[in-house]
């Protein structure tokens, strides 16, 4: 497969070894002296650290960026010639991503199980058949019966013998040919209630299969066999329907997850939801083949309760009250859309779909029973005609049916259908619960596994014999390798001047951080009316103390009294605070605001961080109530690690960054991104996505992260902000976007101009993967072109995946040289053979060390790469980077920057109106957030504040 052509628009073009070159750029460092950043000696920072710290105007830094060199053996070589312009792919088809550069050698080599079990392809000859069902249904459980229906009446005679497989939608496949091009057959099933109580009898459908194309195999082996670029989808979803066809009939298909009762025990969640066990399945293309993944899997599901029992779950109270309109809209939301049976019939069981809830209760409703309009009560209704005397009138009626004619059934006799997913948000008991469920030792999750594919005896599977597949029994053997540990940095003045963890972990016992921040003036806030003011004083005393001792230069007392003040306030209390630390300290401003929350305290958690980082500019440190009273050492020395990273100091630095050893990124100024897009929670209709984008502002530690934030449409994966361009009818055309602000600020920072420029995309599924390359990319190098012409760094491009259900288990899991405490493989553990793509540049990492459960290795896919790293260099970068995540002394799952992205994304969620139906009254008397206009655009954030922005407030 040959590589595309440089990805460009309307930029020039330079080359040398590592693509293109920073041979354009001029050799003067403009404001910086001659020399590098040095290491460290002693106390001393680095030489970027020394000067002062006031930024340039934007304006500034944006003329400057074209006088300013890029330092190291980049810029020293001569200008290479120039290539004529090349056009971007226009679009994906014209786009290929970078092949696998070999496999890395670095690291102790060991064997690993991977829960993936090769899959042989078959030699059949596999044809498509278009499918139409008139009347048409939505219902893909409808249209599977039908088909069912189909091939047990006429397998044997019109349909030649052969055992079909469908999607549930407009296709069938075969094994071979059916004995027609086109043929139309009548199908009959017994009707499905719509809830509008109109008579039972069978529905007929007609059926027409239509000869469509052939599905081609041939190019699904040549693509595992890396003679073909693109991976035959077709090819690929057949098998896949082959293999989901048996276990859809046999259990609750939800995604490519299959759920039952019988998969394992019940367990409750709470709130009328239990958890079901089931398993994960998929088919994917990798270097040893076709591979199937399995993986265990738990979900929530409605429990199948009386609805009155469900309701008295749900609002954990006696329901024989009157509710209130609160207890309603509740109620409403948890039921909207769930499918009941009615009780009341004997065994006559007819089923419902609830639309609504009355707003009157049963025993004050009226309906029409004829024509001429006469009313009957509903409590009359079911009397006369039932025989059934309603036993709790004051409860609502559920509303069935649709909005014309709709039916009331009370909820006494309504039970809930069985096997009904819940698809809404979970609240954190029931996170927690389900958590639980799913939490298992990998020798467990391993045994689990083998006995799911045991049970679902493959080589018995119908479908799977009829189409020819066969699938092993026995977990994939994979050769992996431990990478080492980076050396981390600590200052000199502590007792150890250095550190090299040992599986993921280290502490900060005669430590100081390599940084330390200073903060002269700061204050406490106290919302807790459990914590009284001399425990505030001391957690706070203990807190300054735990700082100090880390190694920043930190006041030992508030510059005003711990302030106390009511939650329902907390506006109010925030700005009566800072303008008493302006009058006290005037010309200078409050630096650190620590709060004291209740446990559970709602909204104020989310409230706080808005006001104090998009109103007034502060950072902020927020501690519970329990951790007040306890005061723990390790406690105190987590909150001050974020406490200094907030504050603009550093933790630790890589000592290979300080020496200049990290693979490409030492040897040219280099800024690291790090995006991500979190959508709304499911059952949020509307609310808008938010994207963040965060990015390196030192070098060359690549410590330090600034971050923006924006939200955008609803569900929309690509980041728009990544770069824009409006009129202002005073200026004219200008530049914007997060890419553009934060190598403005890199360069603001450090006094560099990035060379490279490494982007961590966090959050892209497969499917994803083209048209975010395509946008995304096209934007980063359109910001680089408005702040010089002709200014383009060399651009890696690298997804990171946690969304997978690939596992590794240790090959021998009471061998302790590569297993940790936990039973989990250790933490370096890379794979970049066997179980990934075939041709392309991917590789699993897990990078930490497994503390409960099964430990998920982050998934690393390369989708651009002008630096042209070796598979060596990008593995011991990303794992030697996870050893500098700021707020914890462990090495984490992914990527720090792509870590740090997330957050602030979580943390902007905060800054936008809340839900109406569930704020209630909390909110009133602050400034419009973002949200959804009444328009239907999108109410952009409130802007952070300069001051915020800069450092790292997200932590």
């Amino acid at each position: 497969m040959a590589r595309h052509p440089q990805y460009s628009q309307h930029y020039q073009v330079g080359g040398t070894s590592g693509g293109r070159s920073g041979g354009q750029y001029s050799q003067s460092r403009s404001g910086r002296g001659g020399g590098g950043t040095g290491g460290y000696h002693g106390q001393q920072q680095p030489q970027q650290q020394q000067q002062p710290r006031q930024a340039p105007a934007v304006s500034a830094v944006v003329e400057q960026f074209s006088g300013l060199g890029v330092e190291g053996p980049v810029a020293a070589q001569p200008a290479p010639p120039q290539p004529s312009v090349v056009a971007p792919p226009a679009s994906s088809k014209a786009l290929r991503f970078p092949l696998r550069p070999g496999r890395g050698q670095t690291g102790v080599k060991c064997i690993v199980k991977v829960n993936h079990f090769f899959a042989e392809l078959p030699d059949k000859d596999l044809h498509h058949y278009d499918v139409t069902i008139t009347p048409e249904v939505t219902s893909r459980g409808v249209n599977r019966a039908v088909m069912e229906q189909l091939v047990k009446l006429h397998r044997d005679s019109s349909l030649g013998h052969r055992l079909p497989v469908y999607d549930g939608r407009k296709s069938l496949y075969t094994a071979g040919p059916l004995p027609f091009h086109y043929k139309d057959f009548q199908v009959s099933l017994p009707e499905e209630d719509d809830g509008c109580g109109t008579p039972r009898r069978d529905r007929q459908f007609k059926v027409v299969i239509k000869f469509a194309a052939r599905a081609d195999l041939h190019h699904l082996g040549q693509f595992l066999a890396g003679r073909q670029a693109d991976a035959p989808q077709e090819a690929l979803q057949v098998l896949d329907i082959v293999l989901r066809e048996l276990p859809t009939h046999r259990y609750s298909p939800v995604g490519r997850s299959f759920y039952s009762p019988d998969l394992g025990r019940r367990q409750p969640l709470g709130d009328g939801l239990e958890s079901w066990r089931g398993f994960y399945q998929s088919i994917r293309p990798t270097q040893m083949g076709l591979s199937l993944n399995i993986d265990m899997s738990s979900t929530a599901f409605i429990e199948p309760l009386p609805v009155v029992d469900f309701v008295g779950k749900l609002l954990n109270k006696d329901i024989s009250r009157p509710l209130s309109d609160a207890d309603r809209i509740k109620i409403k939301k948890a039921l909207r859309g769930v499918k009941v049976e009615v009780t009341h019939r004997g065994t006559m069981r007819r089923k419902y779909r609830i639309s609504g809830l009355t707003s009157q209760p049963t025993q004050e409703l009226m309906f029409p029973v004829d024509d001429r309009g006469t009313m009957k009560s509903v409590m009359e209704y079911f009397r006369d005609t039932y025989h059934y005397t309603i036993r709790s009138p004051s409860l609502p009626c559920l509303q069935v049916g649709n909005q014309e004619r709709p039916n009331y059934l009370p909820m006494e006799v309504c039970k809930i259908v069985e096997g009904q997913r819940y698809t809404k948000r979970l609240n954190e008991r029931q996170v927690t619960a389900l958590l639980k469920v799913t939490c298992q030792r990998p020798r467990e999750r391993e045994l689990d596994i083998l006995q799911t594919v045991y049970h679902n005896a493959y080589n018995q599977d119908p479908y799977a014999q009829e189409f020819g597949i066969r699938i092993s029994d026995r977990l994939a053997l994979v050769e992996a390798r431990i990478l080492p540990a980076p050396w981390l940095k600590y200052h000199e003045t502590g007792r150890e001047k250095d550190c090299l963890p040992q599986d993921g972990t280290w502490n900060m016992m005669n430590k100081k951080m390599v940084d330390g921040g200073t903060v002269n003036y700061w204050a406490c806030v106290n919302f807790s009316r459990t914590v009284q003011d001399n425990i505030a004083r001391g957690f706070c005393n203990d807190l300054a103390q735990m700082c100090l001792i880390s190694g920043m230069a930190f006041a030992a007392e508030p510059i005003i009294p711990v302030h106390a003040a009511r939650p329902d306030q907390v506006e109010r209390a925030l700005k009566s605070v800072y303008r008493e630390v302006q009058s006290k300290v005037k010309g200078k401003e409050l630096e650190l605001l620590i709060a004291i929350l209740p446990d559970n305290n709602g909204s104020l958690y989310g409230d706080l961080k808005r006001i104090c980082e998009t109103d007034l500019g502060l950072v902020s440190q927020c501690c519970l109530t329990k951790h007040v009273f306890k005061r723990g050492k390790q406690y105190l020395a987590n909150v001050a690690l974020k406490i200094n990273v907030k504050v603009g100091g550093r933790n630790t630095v890589l000592v290979d960054a300080l020496s200049r050893r990290l693979p490409l990124v030492s040897d040219t100024p280099t800024i690291i991104f790090g995006a991500d897009v979190t959508h709304p929670h499911p059952g949020e209709d509307s609310s808008p996505s938010i994207a963040a984008v965060v990015a390196s502002q030192d070098w060359p530690e690549v410590t330090k992260y600034a971050g923006l934030v924006c939200a955008q449409a609803h569900r929309q994966e690509l980041i728009q902000d990544l770069y824009k361009t409006w009129v202002d009818p005073q200026k004219g055309t200008m530049n914007g976007g997060m890419i553009r602000e934060l190598l403005i600020s890199f360069r603001s920072a450090s006094g560099y101009k990035p060379g490279r420029i490494i982007f961590y995309r966090d959050g892209v599924s497969e499917g994803q993967f083209y048209q975010v390359l395509l946008h995304e990319l096209d934007a980063i190098r359109k910001a680089c072109a408005s702040l010089e012409p002709n200014y383009q760094p060399l651009v890696t491009f690298v997804v990171v995946q946690k969304r997978h259900h690939t596992r590794l288990f240790a090959n021998d899991h009471d061998d302790t040289r590569t297993t940790d405490k936990s039973g989990n493989i250790l933490p370096g553990t890379v794979v970049d053979s066997k179980i990934c793509h075939p041709t392309e540049f991917d590789f699993y990492l897990c990078s930490h060390a497994g503390i409960q459960g099964t430990s998920r290795p982050a998934h690393y896919h390369v989708l651009w790469d002008e630096n042209k790293f070796t598979a060596d260099g990008l593995q011991s970068l990303t794992n030697s980077l996870c050893y500098t995540y700021a707020r914890c002394t462990r090495s984490v799952s992914i990527v720090p920057p792509a870590y740090y992205a997330h957050l602030a994304a979580f943390r902007a969620r905060f800054y936008m109106e809340p839900d109406a139906s569930e704020a209630g009254s909390v909110h009133r008397n602050t400034a419009p957030r973002a949200g959804n206009r009444q328009d239907g655009s999108i109410r952009p954030l409130p802007a952070l504040k300069d001051k915020v922005k800069k450092v790292m407030f997200y932590c």
